[in-house]
């Protein structure tokens, strides 16, 4: 064990706390490496995949642990943190949190590090991982039957399913399916303000039967205001909870939802399922290729499909994605106004594209 930098959060984990084994501890895991830097990496539950990873597996912390994150939506540490931090954002810190290491005696070195960070892509401005609490669906539990249901499907070219999709069936996790948005697919769950009582609507109909509200319109601003009465006595009633769907959930249900159904068109949709046929590029693999195989497989045991053709991507000429925000592309009208249509059809079909490769598109 050893003595933490920063005292804050040292009472909550203390040994024999909820994470048993208490923190600050040295453990072991292979994804450190000796290459760089000392061997040694600090482990923030919070705020990284494989932190989180380590901590619960070490019990460290608890899977569903509220202690691991002491910052808040705005990216201002909370107040447990002491020293002036609260209420500020995390990266305006950098400066104080050095001084008060350097005022402990425990300052070894500071200097800058050129290294890759995550940015926006939309506004450009950088990100920070923070573990935020969301509703999954169960993949770990079907995971032996999406590989099952991966081999009777056909694809085009073969190792994109017997390699990446296979490998990314192989290394599933739990899908965290809810969104902290306002705009998208509200997930039609009401809840007691404890979380003791929980109902999942399944229906327009069934909604009206447990809310006596009669709904149109299933987005946000026509359903939050809608309450269950709860069946404990003396209890207030249930209210959707603020959370929207993964819009992938949504890709994944197209099968079902373009037929509208179970409520219509079942013999339709019986007859017409698993799909003969679809194509989308190689991306899809994590996408919609992804989210269709597990919805289906939840369902009914089978894949969403029976072939699958799989293009790679265009990308600009410096190998970034095309956008139309960086407008790294040449026009469209003026190739083929300069070409011709077909020369540039010809061009495609020729190119790595359709070997689900990448084409540099110059």
């Amino acid at each position: 064990r050893y003595s933490p930098i920063f005292p804050f959060l040292a009472p909550s984990f203390h040994p024999g706390a909820e994470g048993e084994g208490g923190a600050f501890r040295i453990v072991l895991d292979d994804y450190v490496g000796a290459d760089a830097g000392t061997g040694f990496v600090h482990m923030a539950p919070g705020f990284g995949e494989d932190d989180y990873r380590v901590c619960v597996a070490q019990k460290v912390v608890g899977k569903e642990d509220p202690r691991t994150c002491p910052v808040d939506k705005e990216g201002r540490f909370t107040e447990v943190i002491g020293e002036g931090l609260a209420g500020r954002r995390v990266k305006e810190c950098d400066k104080d949190i050095i001084k008060l290491v350097k005022e402990a005696g425990r300052l070894v070195q500071s200097k800058t590090v050129m290294h890759s960070y995550p940015f926006c892509w939309r506004s450009e401005t950088p990100l920070i991982y923070r573990t935020v609490p969301s509703w999954f669906v169960d993949v770990e539990r079907i995971k032996d039957r999406l590989l099952a249901n991966n081999a009777q499907t056909e694809w085009i070219p073969a190792f994109v399913k017997e390699k990446r999709f296979h490998n990314w069936l192989a290394g599933a996790r739990d899908w965290a399916v809810s969104r902290d948005r306002f705009w998208g697919t509200p997930l039609p769950i009401w809840s007691s303000e404890d979380g003791e009582e929980v109902v999942c609507i399944g229906s327009v109909e069934e909604l009206f039967l447990k809310s006596g509200v009669n709904v149109t319109d299933l987005h946000r601003e026509s359903i939050d205001h809608i309450e269950i009465p709860s069946n404990r006595e003396g209890n207030p009633p249930l209210r959707r909870i603020p959370e929207v769907f993964d819009c992938w959930f949504e890709s994944g249900s197209m099968p079902y939802a373009q037929l509208h159904y179970p409520f219509e068109n079942k013999e339709e949709f019986e007859k017409s399922f698993p799909g003969d046929f679809i194509a989308e590029g190689l991306d899809q693999t994590r996408g919609w290729f992804y989210t269709l195989m597990v919805l289906s497989t939840a369902l009914f045991d089978k894949p969403a499909f029976k072939n699958v053709i799989v293009n790679g991507l265009v990308l600009a000429s410096d190998g970034k994605k095309m956008s139309k925000r960086l407008k790294n592309y040449p026009d469209p009208e003026l190739v083929i106004n300069k070409h011709g249509a077909d020369a540039l059809r010809v061009y495609l079909i020729s190119s790595p594209v359709v070997r689900a490769e990448p084409l540099k598109f110059a």
